[in-house]
């Protein structure tokens, strides 16, 4: 996913400044693969510098990152569950398990968002989800603000901070490091479950 280097980046935020955090972070959010977090985090390196302004690029990441999810939302809600079956036959996943990982989701969907929004590749798929299983928009709504605030919030604050005292390069790989095992994390918790439960109903048979 993080097809441009750090340099590529900052040249790109340092052109197109606001425009590019909010731009980055909110095709990420709709699946495109662009490393949204590392331009937020230059973003908030660039204001640590002086060269950006530290509220425009918390604005911009955060915009980006609400407005990101609401699209993604509603394209999980009108043709997610759809695109979900066909991907589930490419990677052999069975209807059960399918309907077993949409069922974990809807149960814990207020989690799922608001934290999803922390972790690599689950930012991109939480908000489609959300409306896969149907989560009140309202609701929806209340917890994608809040997450992508949060989000925002921290990864700027850390950029801006941290990035006084290490390089870009250095707290770019710091970042990467956390969501890598935020993940790995996230899909035990997803998969270890699912795991033992297969487990069980083949020694059933």
């Amino acid at each position: 996913m993080e097809f441009l280097s750090v340099d590529v980046i900052k040249e790109i935020a340092e052109k197109y400044g606001y425009l590019s955090v909010f731009t980055g972070i909110l095709l990420e959010n709709l699946g495109i693969p662009l490393p949204g977090e590392t331009i937020t985090i230059v973003g908030g390196f660039l204001a640590g510098s002086g060269e950006l302004n530290y509220g425009l690029v918390l604005a911009s990441a955060a915009s980006g990152a609400f407005i990101g999810g609401v699209c993604g939302y509603f394209i999980g809600k009108y043709g997610g569950w759809t695109l979900m079956q066909k991907l589930a036959k490419v990677f052999r996943v069975s209807d059960k398990q399918l309907a077993e990982i949409k069922g974990k989701f809807a149960d814990n969907a207020v989690k799922a968002v608001f934290f999803g929004r922390f972790i690599a590749l689950l930012r991109i798929f939480a908000s489609p989800m959300a409306g896969v299983v149907e989560m009140p928009l309202p609701q929806f709504l209340g917890v994608n603000f809040a997450s992508s605030l949060s989000w925002a919030t921290i990864m700027t604050g850390i950029a801006y901070t941290v990035g006084k005292f290490v390089s870009l390069e250095q707290l770019v790989a710091w970042v990467g490091q956390f969501a890598i095992v935020a993940l790995l994390i996230a899909a035990a918790w997803i998969g270890v479950p699912l795991w033992l439960e297969s487990r069980a109903s083949k020694l059933e048979e």
